[in-house]
């Protein structure tokens, strides 16, 4: 018996159908083009989203700990705001300005209605923003690299809840804002519609996040593999070279602004490009990671502290994905993020390299999608039916058996150690004796417009709020040894201070800074606020100088 199909006219019956991308792994379904049709796919990740905003805002300004960087991007962004320039002190080309740029964007409104709250602990509200966004992107680009619906919903999970994440993407640091564009190029780049102006896009967004945090760089040539496995063979060219040309156009802004504002090459009188790039490629280095005693091996234990399982796990995938590059349908589809991920830990094995804290903000997106995409291949391997109909009724069901078991274990083992990092993150107060000093160096001075303090960036904010007059008369602390402008404004060197509120990050670092290790050796506490290594004392210096 023959059936008939209705007859295809027109357009309809000339057009070809659309071939299913080679990154789609065989047996998987192919995601929806447009996924804001999907109503599955935006529930998921709608539901999602939710439970990642509230983990992550909730006692957000309380923990973690207020950091000096956190201080000094937001003071700068600030400076901006009021049209001071693009720092607090003189620009120094550390890192582009892009990135409190935006920070000053973001900020500009609640800043505008309520002055004062543009501090570091209320302003952390900001950043949930910035979370919203990547999670959202972690998604879409699970999807787009062919990823089940679960799987890419256990990716934006994983990137979302992991303890890791929660602590890091809390705090105002220019990575987070720079790894919200990396993924916004990625995505461009795995479009499944291929349009030039996607790869077009994909470059500008990567050029941003050079330029929000350089340290991006090393990972465009991820962005590019994946944009030519995208991209149709036919306009393959033009693609990959609109996205290098926007790419570089975008970031040759930044030396070309240093070139016009005569800063570009070291002189006399002025900062220079390159003497920020000298700084930062000569700083000393943390040591080598794997070396216990190290300050990168401190570094990396803090990692882990939080969670073991995103950064060793998410490492171990991307390696075996690599490594089975050319037999793995799942491996080249996850090409992008495993490179990604290789890269940036090659380059934390330096061994006289600098490694911050916030270093694997960078990584944690794409060490979740390999694991998200390692679970999917396994569930994959486990599950899949045999295209024979020998095969039994009781294998398929211990299949799933060993699914659900798997699952199961992988649960009971995930669950505690995340519920117990999260419930530090989302009760402990952290920030209380900060708060507490900086109160009391409100009310507790009697002429705020008249008294200088060192305070590091953390605290800065909330002095000049409080009526301290900014740059001069509240210094940021390695401002009063290492700033000529601030320097001459102290003839007298520590004896022209009258307060240093000596949190920890002031004590560890005064051993290197004279002005601020003698106005400590030469005060004494008038408040104590905390215990232990994180209390923050505010001592008067003894011999300060009269009225200024």
């Amino acid at each position: 018996m023959t059936s008939t199909l209705p007859a295809v006219t027109g357009s309809e019956a000339t057009a070809r159908p659309r071939p299913v991308p080679a990154t789609v792994p065989a047996g998987r379904i192919q995601p929806p083009s447009r996924l804001r049709s999907s109503r599955p796919d935006l529930l998921l990740c709608g539901v999602l989203l939710v439970v990642v905003l509230v983990v992550q805002g909730w006692n957000i300004a309380d923990y973690p700990t207020l950091s000096d960087d956190e201080g000094t991007y937001l003071a700068q962004a600030w400076a901006v705001q009021e049209g001071r320039g693009l720092a607090h002190y003189t620009y120094w080309y550390d890192h582009p300005p892009l990135g409190w740029i935006q920070l000053a964007a973001l900020t500009w409104i609640p800043a505008m209605i309520s002055p004062e709250s543009m501090t570091v602990g209320t302003m952390r509200v900001v950043m949930l923003l910035i979370s919203a966004v990547s999670a959202v992107l972690v998604y879409l680009l699970g999807r787009r690299l062919a990823l089940p619906r679960w799987a890419a919903g256990l990716g934006m999970a994983i990137f979302g809840l992991s303890p890791l994440s929660v602590v890091l993407q809390r705090e105002i640091f220019l990575d987070n804002l720079a790894v919200m564009w990396t993924l916004l190029a990625f995505t461009l780049a795995a479009s499944p519609s291929r349009h030039l102006w996607h790869h077009f896009g994909a470059g500008m967004a990567a050029a941003t996040a050079v330029l929000t945090k350089e340290t991006m760089l090393v990972v465009l040539p991820a962005l590019f593999i994946t944009a030519w496995r995208h991209s149709h063979k036919d306009t393959r060219k033009f693609a990959l070279t609109g996205a290098v040309t926007a790419c570089a156009l975008i970031g040759f802004s930044y030396p070309l602004f240093a070139l016009l504002k005569g800063e570009l090459l070291p002189g006399s009188g002025h900062v220079s490009l390159w003497d920020g790039i000298a700084y930062q490629m000569t700083r000393p280095g943390s040591g080598f990671i794997l070396e216990e005693g190290s300050g990168s091996w401190g570094v990396l234990q803090s990692w882990l502290y939080y969670d073991r399982i995103l950064p060793l796990g998410g490492l171990a995938g991307a390696l075996l994905l690599l490594a089975t590059w050319r037999w793995s349908v799942t491996a080249r589809a996850l090409a992008g993020p495993a490179l990604t991920v290789a890269v940036l830990a090659a380059l934390a094995l330096r061994p006289d390299g600098y490694l911050p804290a916030m270093y694997i903000i960078q990584a944690l997106p794409f060490l979740a999608l390999v694991l998200a995409g390692g679970t999917a291949s396994v569930a994959h391997a486990v599950l899949r039916r045999r295209r024979s109909a020998a095969e039994r009724r009781a294998l398929t069901r211990a299949r799933y058996v060993l699914a659900g078991v798997l699952a199961l274990a992988a649960c009971l083992y995930v669950v505690p150690r995340w519920y117990d990092g999260a419930r530090i993150a989302v009760t402990t107060e952290a920030n209380a004796p900060y708060q507490a000093a900086s109160r009391w160096m409100a009310t507790e001075v009697a002429d705020p417009a008249d008294t200088r303090v060192l305070v590091d960036d953390a605290m800065w904010l909330d002095l000049v709020h409080a009526g301290y007059r900014p740059g001069l008369g509240v210094i940021w602390f390695y401002k009063a040894d290492l700033d000529p402008e601030v320097t001459e404004s102290l003839p007298r060197g520590w004896r022209d201070i009258d307060y240093v509120v000596a949190s920890p990050t002031v004590r560890r670092d005064a051993k290197d800074l004279p002005n601020v290790r003698d106005a400590i050796a030469h005060s004494e506490p008038v408040a104590v606020f905390g215990e232990g290594e994180d209390r923050v004392e505010i001592r008067r210096v003894a011999t300060a100088g009269g009225s200024r």
